[in-house]
């Protein structure tokens, strides 16, 4: 079996060396000449836990292969999977189709045979109608069948989640497309892993549903970490009160400064001028969204309170930039929200991050000075600001912090640490949704 990736970005080069470590012929296509050509001398373009070393494997063994070629990899593919970004387009929250439409038109020019086209890439109801009118168009005489396979990819667990899935979701409408998509996953059989078929409208709504759906438990524990500062009670507490009924489940239920990342922020704004466009509400949606901007505002002047009212002429050390640990990824990370507003009002940022220094650097203020050692960020700083939970962060020596700051706040944004250990270390501490 041959698959095509079109696409070597996070979604393509994650799947298509899982496909290849499952023993798939495997070319992942990129119109990007200086990332193609990066992978091929074994430089991989994204911070991911193993992925290093799975694609030089698998490239040494010859199951896995790079590209900015269509023509010589399409015709001789039996899937095609497009994996291009969807991004939110600029103005009116929809996702942006327009390099999956592009991919889409380019395949057609190059089927041969038979060829399963798959859209990997997040997109909203309707897209796979459109791709497979767009092939047609463009090349009448092509034998195809359109499928839709949307992943479900945690960033910084990416390797297992696809290798030990919940659920692989393939959406289509002939036996010949499912028979050759049921193959490609036959290896999860191993583990039992579900692989559920269904129609495509659906497949394409089950992803955005579920991002939805955990952005909705982030936000509403969020709220919740609010009234429980309020009422003297311990989020911590709640959380898990609430997550030992089975019908809820523990996951997504820890306060903290919002979500981010490449997912919840584009798929739930996708989602409501989805239903808007079907005349239909997304009430509970909208107030995911309202609500999570509303916790990034609320840690802003979280930290504003701890420094005495005002961030002006104080030094704040962060530690941790990226929305989450085990990723080098800064998309909508809450500290792009929270530390330009501090910057604004007078304060300076001295930064640390595992992975995500480089990208930060593009996104934040040039004002931000960034360190590659702990000790050196929170020197003579008057507040540390504990902003991802990087492992690197939970075992901190306390007490050599404590000396080398100016000040003793320590704002814990993630909840890493017990109040009274802080206490005991010398430090004013504040964290979410704790009296």
């Amino acid at each position: 079996m041959k698959v095509v990736m079109i696409g070597a970005g996070y979604v393509g080069l994650v799947s298509g060396t899982c496909f290849a470590e499952f023993g798939v012929n495997v070319t992942c296509v990129d119109v990007d000449e200086a990332k193609i050509k990066k992978l091929e001398n074994g430089l991989i373009p994204i911070y991911e836990p193993g992925l290093t070393e799975l694609v030089k494997k698998n490239v040494a063994e010859g199951r896995l292969h790079f590209s900015t070629e269509l023509k010589d990899n399409v015709g001789k593919a039996d899937l095609v999977f497009i994996a291009v970004g969807t991004p939110t387009r600029r103005g009116d929250g929809h996702a942006d189709l327009k390099y999956v439409y592009a991919a889409a038109e380019e395949i057609a020019k190059h089927l041969q045979d038979y060829t399963v086209i798959v859209d990997k890439s997040t997109v909203p109801v309707g897209t796979a109608r459109n791709v497979e009118r767009i092939i047609r168009e463009t090349n009448p005489n092509a034998d195809f069948d359109v499928a839709s396979n949307p992943e479900f990819l945690r960033e910084g667990a990416a390797l297992s989640d696809f290798m030990r899935p919940d659920r692989v979701v393939i959406g289509v409408e002939s036996d010949r497309a499912e028979k050759l998509l049921r193959e490609l996953y036959r290896p999860i059989n191993l583990i039992e892993a579900p692989i559920m078929k269904t129609d495509l409208e659906s497949a394409e709504l089950i992803k955005y549903a579920s991002n939805a759906f955990l952005a909705t438990k982030i936000s509403f524990i969020n709220e919740i970490s609010s009234l429980c500062e309020a009422v003297g009670a311990d989020v911590h507490a709640v959380a898990k009160g609430m997550g030992l009924d089975g019908r809820i489940g523990r996951k997504f239920l820890h306060a903290g400064p919002g979500y981010g990342g490449s997912c919840f922020p584009k798929d739930t704004q996708a989602l409501v001028r989805i239903a808007q466009e079907h005349g239909v509400s997304s009430r509970i949606v909208e107030s995911v969204i309202e609500v999570n901007a509303a916790q990034k505002a609320r840690m802003i002047k979280k930290i504003r309170n701890a420094l005495g009212g005002s961030e002006a002429g104080k030094t704040i050390a962060v530690l941790g930039l990226t929305f989450k640990p085990e990723t080098d990824d800064m998309r909508d990370a809450p500290a792009l929200a929270i530390l330009p507003a501090l910057i604004d009002k007078g304060a300076t940022i001295k930064a640390h991050d595992p992975q995500g220094m480089e990208e930060a650097k593009e996104l934040l203020p040039a004002s931000v000075s960034y360190h590659d050692d702990i000790n050196a960020t929170v020197e003579n700083a008057d507040a540390v600001v504990l902003m991802t939970e990087w492992n690197n962060y939970r075992g901190l020596n306390l007490k050599n912090i404590r000396q080398q700051m100016a000040g003793n706040a320590f704002i814990d944004l993630r909840n890493v640490y017990e109040p009274e250990q802080m206490e005991k270390a010398g430090f004013d501490y504040h964290c979410v949704g704790r009296a």
